[in-house]
């Protein structure tokens, strides 16, 4: 499995500039079949990620352009009339595949939102009535911008709490690389470089390996422990308000333990929950108002904070 997520990750930085920890951590959330949300500025190849990983995960790929007018069932799909069946047939929404990509998921209202709540959760649709199961995987990467917020609708507490991390691709940290994004721009065939990217795996065999990271991994029950203290001291911290839900601990397993198997290990060590602590608890904090008006705390630096303020395990954690 080493083999195969290095293989991934080369791929992609292929065509990607960045940071290959980001790229880590995004396979790690979609091992764990986990949703990704990228807070991040426009222009900063958040599309082309998601791109390049659906093709070289080797999964169907569908993007959505959320718009104030967009409506539930451009998401979903509806049931639509045909005269030469003299019934009504299901016209499949966007959402009936692999891997989607939400992109400026903040631009649509409540309804279009919810609509979309349902499939991160149960990994199903319901259309009049009747349900319909999703595709297997099926993982969404949203995008949202963090400071053009006119016109949008911040999503609600329940819909952050469903994605299992959330990233920020940010600027290139040196000017070699910033030469480099211009350099491989200059090397493609065309605006898109995305039908050269090469599949190395398939969806099925995409799917064997989250089932690997579910079944195969094994977790101490110190690093049980641990995960649950990092998410209680996120409550007891005195400047929150809402500390991280019990979904938090749950994504901080999972993402532990798809961090181990891209490593080559059966087993969870403390520093892959350290890895993943601010992009799983971040966004599930809600620091009390006084202290974020004064813009003196950060969610990061509360997670920061929580971290340090528990013991890390020292013994063993093989099986």
């Amino acid at each position: 499995m080493c083999s195969v997520s290095r293989g991934l990750i080369d791929t992609i930085a292929r065509y990607f500039v960045g940071d290959r920890v980001l790229l880590q951590k995004v396979l790690a959330a979609s091992y764990a079949n986990g949703h990704v949300l990228f807070e991040d500025y426009p222009g900063l190849g958040k599309t082309l990620l998601a791109k390049a990983f659906a093709k070289a995960t080797g999964c169907d790929f569908n993007r959505i352009q959320f718009t104030p007018d967009l409506m539930p069932s451009d998401i979903v799909g509806t049931k639509v009339w045909k005269m030469d069946k003299s019934s009504f047939v299901l016209e499949r929404g966007p959402v009936f595949t692999h891997i989607l990509l939400a992109d400026e998921i903040n631009r649509s209202p409540p309804k279009v939102q919810s609509a979309l709540l349902e499939c991160m959760e149960e990994r199903q649709v319901t259309i009049e009535g009747e349900t319909h199961r999703l595709s297997s995987p099926f993982l969404v990467l949203a995008t949202q911008n963090p400071l053009e917020l006119e016109g949008t609708y911040p999503l609600p507490e329940a819909q952050m709490d469903r994605f299992m991390v959330r990233l920020s691709t940010g600027y290139v940290k040196t000017l070699d690389l910033e030469a480099e994004i211009l350099k491989r721009r200059a090397s493609w065939h065309r605006d898109s470089p995305i039908d050269e990217i090469p599949a190395v795996t398939s969806a099925r065999v995409f799917r064997d390996l989250q089932q690997f990271v579910e079944e195969k991994v094994y977790v101490d029950d110190e690093i049980f422990r641990y995960i649950a203290q990092i998410v209680r001291a996120t409550r007891d911290n005195p400047h929150v308000e809402v500390g991280s839900s019990p979904r938090g601990g749950l994504s901080l397993f999972k993402l532990s333990k798809a961090n181990a198997a891209i490593n080559g290990r059966d087993y969870v060590i403390p520093d892959d929950v350290k890895l993943f602590a601010r992009d799983a608890l971040s966004h599930r904090i809600i620091p009390k108002i006084e202290y974020t008006l004064q813009k003196e705390v950060d969610t990061g630096s509360l997670v920061d904070e929580a971290l340090s303020s528990v013991e890390v395990p020292r013994r063993s954690m093989r099986r």
